[in-house]
């Protein structure tokens, strides 16, 4: 292997247990079946699969004291920044394949703590339909899915609050959001409150994808950690159908590659997630092959004639 080869790491983390729809557990397989590895190697880069984490079966119970299935989901994010921090502390760059966006409370503590221990400056490019800012006083289902982003920045219960041993893991002021299309009441008041850098569906209208992207990464320099959380379902259903929670009015395929392309010229990409793909709402495996040709672009494979 070339000392200038990339190592990457693929940790599958395969389960709905913070979501309200089943499916997004078979994610992990759906992306490897799409050939995710080979395509990565094509680009360069030295893959090795993890296999998949282990964790609880879903119970899929009500909420209990505002959560649905808190100690369920505590045990697999736990799993998620165990791994995660590993692959990291060993020089690998880790893509966690989910499952549900609950499982970025255990990447991104772990992404957290690494770039504590490594002076490094975190940013979090969050891309999604839904701003993951709830709270269980704001969300009457209890989907942790919902919440990640709050408890990541010390708005939740402290068995999640607390992962990672940093009480937040990370402030507001790392996120930048892109694709934001749903937000609840409640939620949208907190995120204003706490000062969320959000680039939503309107404003990514009025000024154009490309602006918004330049300014959802001006500062990123070479001392910078770039964490992509990447929930399929920031793409426009209509494109992207294999996802539990569908929103219209999403990017569109140029659009989200011009996304990935934009954060791959930057060369700072760390770590990435990929959640919430959901091949029981999918159509012949789909949006899962999307998703991987997004990834190529996002680790250099371009469109233009560059």
């Amino acid at each position: 292997m070339s000392p200038t080869t990339r190592s990457v790491a693929l940790v599958g983390a395969p389960t709905d247990i913070g979501a309200g729809h089943r499916g997004s557990s078979m994610g992990p397989e759906a992306l490897r079946v799409a050939h995710l590895a080979d395509r990565l190697t094509r680009r360069g880069m030295h893959v090795v699969d993890r296999g998949n984490l282990s964790g609880p079966l879903n119970p899929w119970l009500p909420p209990k004291e505002g959560y649905r299935h808190l100690d369920a989901v505590v045990a697999w994010n736990t799993a998620v920044h165990d791994a995660i921090y590993a692959e990291l502390s060993d020089g690998r760059l880790p893509i966690m394949l989910g499952g549900d966006h609950c499982l970025a409370i255990g990447s991104i503590s772990a992404v957290a703590r690494y770039c504590r221990e490594t002076d490094k400056k975190l940013r979090v490019l969050w891309l999604d339909a839904h701003a993951d800012f709830n709270t269980s006083e704001i969300t009457p289902s209890g989907n942790i899915h919902g919440m990640p982003v709050a408890c990541l920045c010390g708005f939740g219960p402290e068995a999640l609050t607390h992962i990672g041993g940093h009480v937040p893991a990370t402030s507001p002021e790392v996120f930048r959001q892109i694709g934001i299309r749903s937000v609840d009441e409640g939620e949208k008041r907190l995120v204003h409150e706490v000062g969320v850098d959000i680039y939503d569906m309107r404003y990514i209208d009025e000024i154009g994808i490309k602006a918004a992207m330049e300014e959802a990464l001006a500062g990123v320099d070479q001392d910078t950690h770039l964490h992509v959380s990447f929930d399929v379902d920031f793409l426009d259903p209509s494109i992207a159908p294999g996802v539990g929670t569908t929103v219209r009015g999403g990017p569109n395929y140029r659009e989200a590659q011009l996304v990935m392309e934009m954060i791959a010229d930057t060369g700072r990409v760390g770590s990435l997630d990929i959640v919430e793909l959901n091949p029981a709402f999918d159509k012949r495996n789909q949006t899962a092959k999307l998703a991987v040709d997004l990834v190529e672009s996002l680790f250099g494979k371009s469109t233009l004639m560059r």
